[in-house]
Parts: structure tokens; C-alpha cells; sequence
């Protein structure tokens, strides 16, 4: 049955209540953790990246489908070079070892914030959608917004809370998850959800219009029209049931992202007419590109155009881009 955590509530799993005790200063416990986390990374991307290298190219090569992600998002295997790890320092050393040949250059370019710019835009959330026309720190307004604190002199944590919040209601997130994700009590998450709520109440209609359009035709459209079917959604089971709600808030904004990005895409070889680098990956909101040194700019300048062209919103789409000698550096 696991213990009862602490900090949230929840009983826990052998993996949390290592956590509870490394949080704790337990360094045994740690240890085993860190351990756990390297010794995943090294059988799944070091060891498995290895062996995939071809040996006639010196590279790997993955392979793209485009309709096994119900979103419509392609999907990677052989190896899936869409998992590779970003958010932690050491999950990141494994994206530094993905170079650029001599004299070339690395290029990433990623759609900033998509889903939360879509469901301002689908929501018609108008603080949200001024807040992106502005360029206004999106994390920071919502900070702001729900907790009260003026933008101005704002401290990180308070700001690291609303962008748990902002990414997490995308995805339907419960009180539990994000009480798990901010390690705070399961009351105090609860009260953080209801007061975005009752800041942004289009949010709530938009997940109750979209979870009611599921059930009544069993899929959900992107701005686009496309459907994407989630017949989940009148499983006799709760929790398959409740799974597939959530997938009905997030399907059309990550479907519409997918979307976008694909729109690009067909746009990109005549973007770079006249240009030698060679889009090499996509990363469901990122392009990454290997280019000679001397052709960043201009390729930057011609991917860029056709990426934040590639849809009409009521907010804009805005790409960041990023040129090193390996992957880690550049995005």
C-alpha cells in the first residue's frame, strides 16, 4: 500500500517515498536515486544510441510515422529521437553529444508556448490573448493574476507555481498532480486550481465544452477540422473514462500544434531555396537544422518566416531560435 506522503495526502510508491526521504536529507536515498536515473539514461540513450549508429553514415536515423499518435503528432522510432531527455542537467549531456559536422552549425527553431497561445486563441481568453500580442511574460501575468502579487519584483517560486499551473490545466491536471508537482498539500493545490478558474472561467467553459462535444460525437476537432476520435470517452471504467477527458481539453490544442508545425514544414524547402543546410529532425514544436556556419542567419531568417506564417491566430506564433555545434546548445 506504499506510506502516506507528507506533503500531499497521497500514499506513495517505493520511488516517492525514496523522494520523501531524499528531500528529507536522507543521502543514502539519493544516492539511490541518482543512481537509478543514470543508470536508465545510460541503457536507454548512451548504450541504445550507440548501437544504432550506422556504420556507413556515422550517424543515426530514425524513423517517422505519421499516424500512430492519435493527436496527429508524428512519432519517432528506431531510435525515437523524440524522447531524448532535456530537463535535467544529465538527461542534457545526452543531447550534447549530438554534433554538427565540421564547419557546420547545429540550428533550432521551436514554436514558444503553442498550446497555451491555442488556448488562449480557442478559449478566447481575452487577458491572455492581450498578454501574448504584448509579449507580456505569460507565467508571470498568471502569477499575478491568481495569487495576487504585482509583476514587479515577483520571486521565482511564485512564478515557477503559476507555470506548473498554466501547463498543467492544459492537461486537465488534478489537485493531486499538481500538489505532487509543487510538493505542497492537496487543499492547497485545490485552492490554487479553483482561484485560476475563477480568474480565467473561459478556461473552465472551454473544458466543459470540449469534455460535452466529445461525448456527444466521441471526437474532438483541431482549428482546422481535423478529428481526432477518443472513444474512451464513454468507457464504462472511470478512470480510462476520466484519461480520455483529458484528453478531450488537450487533444485539439496539441493536435492543432502538430498541425502548424506540419504546415511549416511543407513550407520549408522553399524557404530555403538557394540555401545548402538540411532540416534533420522534428521534435513535435521544434525543427532542428544542420547548416554551414555562414548560412545560420539567413536560414534562421527564412525558417523563422515560415513558421510563425504557418497559421492565423488572434495571437501571434513566435519561434526561438538557437545555433551551436550540439543539440544541448542549441535549443
Amino acid at each position: 500500500g506504499g506510506k502516506k506522503s507528507a506533503k500531499t495526502g497521497a500514499y506513495a510508491t517505493g520511488a516517492d517515498v525514496l523522494e520523501d526521504l531524499a528531500d528529507g536529507g536522507n543521502e543514502l536515498s539519493a544516492r539511490v536515486l541518482d543512481w537509478r536515473q543514470l543508470a536508465k539514461l545510460k541503457s536507454t540513450y548512451t548504450d541504445a544510441l550507440v548501437s544504432q549508429i550506422n556504420p556507413d553514415t556515422g550517424r543515426v536515423h530514425t524513423s517517422y510515422a505519421m499516424a500512430i499518435a492519435n493527436t496527429g503528432r508524428l512519432s519517432s522510432t528506431d531510435p525515437n529521437l523524440q524522447n531524448i531527455p532535456i530537463r535535467t542537467e544529465e538527461g542534457r549531456k545526452i543531447r550534447g553529444a549530438f554534433v554538427a559536422e565540421k564547419g557546420k552549425k547545429l540550428l533550432s527553431l521551436d514554436y514558444s508556448q503553442i498550446e497555451l497561445r491555442l488556448l488562449a486563441h480557442v478559449a478566447d481568453i481575452a487577458a491572455l490573448k492581450n498578454a501574448f500580442r504584448d509579449g507580456t511574460d505569460i507565467h508571470a501575468l498568471t502569477a499575478s493574476q491568481v495569487f495576487g502579487e504585482p509583476v514587479k519584483g515577483m520571486s521565482a517560486e511564485t512564478r515557477r507555481k503559476a507555470k506548473a499551473i498554466n501547463f498543467g490545466i492544459i492537461y486537465g491536471i488534478s489537485p493531486f498532480g499538481l500538489a505532487r508537482q509543487l510538493g505542497i498539500p492537496q487543499a492547497e493545490a485545490r485552492a490554487y486550481i479553483q482561484a485560476y478558474f475563477e480568474r480565467y472561467p473561459g478556461i473552465r467553459d472551454y473544458m466543459e465544452r470540449m469534455k460535452s462535444f466529445c461525448r456527444k460525437h466521441g471526437y474532438v476537432e483541431t482549428v482546422f477540422g481535423r478529428r481526432i476520435h477518443l472513444p474512451g470517452i464513454a468507457d464504462k471504467n472511470p478512470a480510462r473514462r476520466s484519461f480520455a477527458e483529458r484528453q478531450a481539453i488537450n487533444a485539439p490544442l496539441q493536435g492543432a500544434a502538430a498541425d502548424i508545425i506540419k504546415r511549416a514544414m511543407i513550407r520549408v524547402p522553399e524557404a530555403m531555396a538557394g540555401l545548402t543546410g538540411r532540416m534533420l529532425l522534428q521534435v513535435h514544436d521544434e525543427l532542428l537544422f544542420e547548416v554551414p556556419e555562414g548560412e545560420a542567419e539567413k536560414t534562421i531568417k527564412s525558417v523563422r518566416r515560415v513558421m510563425e506564417a504557418a497559421a492565423h491566430l488572434s495571437v501571434p506564433l513566435v519561434v526561438e531560435a538557437g545555433t551551436a555545434d550540439n543539440w544541448a546548445q542549441a535549443h
